[in-house]
Parts: C-alpha cells; structure tokens; sequence
C-alpha cells in the first residue's frame, strides 16, 4: 500500500496556464482523507508553494510537507519549519555566477527566504508570473553581496537544450564535478549541491515518516524529476514528459498536466 505521494509542481500537477485542476484537488483531498501524504517536491522556493498548498487543504498544515529547491530543503508546512537543509557553498555559487554573466544569461541565484535575479528580461517575466511572488533584483554583476546568506540553489536560463547539455559538460570539467546539475522546464539549467536532488530527500522525509521507498509514489516530467522517479517504488511519468524521463519511469500517465495527470495516478494506484 502506497502511503506517500511526492509530486513535481510545474508541467506535473500544474497546467500550462498555472492552475491546479479540480479533478486533481480533489483526489489529492480524497487520498490525505485516508491518510496519504501528498508531498509537492519543486526546484521553486518554498515561498512560492504556499497559494497551492492553500488550494489542496495543506497550508500551516502540522505533519504535512514541502521539499523544496531541488532537495535543498525539506520543509514543513506548519511555520514553514526546516527539517533538512543541504546549501551550497558560496564559491562554488560565485564560480557559476560568472560564468552565467560571461554568457549573459539571466541568473536565478536561491537563499532559503529569497530569489535573486540578475539580467531579468521579459521572456523570464512572462514565465514567472503567476509562479514566483516576487524577486530581488541584481543590479551587479558579482555576488558578494550576497556573502553569508545560505544560498541553497543558481540556476541560468538557457532555452536551448544543445547548450545545456554543452553547458553542463563544460561545468562538470572546469568548474567542479561533482554538483547535482539538472534541467528544467525546456528553459533552465540548474546546479544544487551533491548531496541536494528531489529523490534523496523523499527517502529522507519518508524514512522521517516511517515510510520505506516501496510505499512512495514519485510524479515528474523532466531531469530534476529523475532521483525521485527512480527511487520511489512506483515511478511515473506524465504523459507531456521527457522521453528520456519515461524510459526510467515504472508508470507512463495517459493523460498530460492540463488534463490531470496527477488525479489519473492517485485513482489507479491509491483510490
């Protein structure tokens, strides 16, 4: 019996225009009644969570639980408290940093309460609205500032996927290889700390829980989603997945995000 439910938020449970179905609301409503937790797990900020928690019937919710920056944090939704954090270290962020501005991309830089972005344009604008609540802007272009903050997450928005996966090959080999780098969205690439991806912190919470791998359910659609689809007992994929995300997935969802995928795996597997 599946007793946990860790889900990815964009182009997963959410639809291309940023919602959460009512047929999803409802079965994730109908599995915590039973029992199950429903566990978003996100490379978005913790922050940024809070509205859907709202939606779902899980906000300040005590035993209930978000894992957030990739698995930089593991958070629990009563006072937002931090049961897990795995940061970066300040070089490394500065390292990526100038590279991002040598290539003048646009440059997500996570502490644990915030987003810092430098080079904002209006493309990143478009996507972010409705996602994230609010940034601070970088008006410099080195992150000193920043020195002492615990930063958790960088990331650079690259839309083409030939240079990602060139970018990341270059970073691996000249700048440090032994980073958890990923991809997200068709648009980003994303670097957290080795011991910081989505499917060790869903064994962590669960092992927290009293859960064993074999009773989690792990819902994604890209690279970031990859440790938890292949960790959890029952790995699936949502139809509007990568490829390569489907060939590691135990489930493949008939239908996409926009058509809640989610609320297809909760009734076939749980309900």
């Amino acid at each position: 019996m599946y007793k946990m439910v860790t889900c990815d938020l964009d182009e997963t449970l959410l639809t291309d225009d940023k919602k959460i179905t009512p047929e999803n609301i409802k079965l994730i409503q109908t599995a915590a009644a039973k029992g199950i937790y429903f566990v978003p797990n996100t490379g978005r900020n913790y922050l940024t969570v809070q509205k859907n928690l709202r939606e779902l019937g899980l906000f300040q919710k005590k035993n209930e639980y978000v894992i957030s920056f990739n698995g930089g944090a593991i958070v629990e939704n009563k006072d937002n408290r931090f049961l897990k954090v795995n940061p970066m270290s300040f070089e490394t962020i500065a390292q990526l940093f100038k590279l991002g501005v040598e290539h003048n991309y646009c440059i997500h830089v996570y502490s644990l309460h915030e987003l810092y972005i430098w080079n904002m344009n209006q493309n990143e604008i478009a996507y972010l609205s409705g996602r994230i609540n609010g940034w601070v802007d970088l008006e410099e272009d080195n992150i000193e500032k920043l020195r002492g903050k615990e930063l958790v997450k960088i990331l650079f928005f690259v839309p083409a996927a030939k240079e990602r996966r060139e970018l990341r090959e270059f970073v691996t080999e000249n700048i440090n290889d032994n980073l958890n780098i990923t991809f997200s969205s068709d648009r980003y690439i994303e670097f957290n700390d080795p011991a910081a991806d989505k499917g060790r912190a869903t064994l962590q919470l669960g092992e927290q829980l009293g859960i064993k791998p074999a009773e989690i359910i792990a819902i994604g659609d890209n690279s970031n989603d990859l440790p938890m689809i292949q960790k959890a007992g029952l790995g699936v994929c949502v139809s509007n997945g990568k490829d390569f995300v489907k060939e590691h997935a135990n489930y493949i969802t008939k239908r996409d995000n926009n058509h809640s995928a989610v609320a297809e795996v909760i009734e076939k597997f749980i309900l």
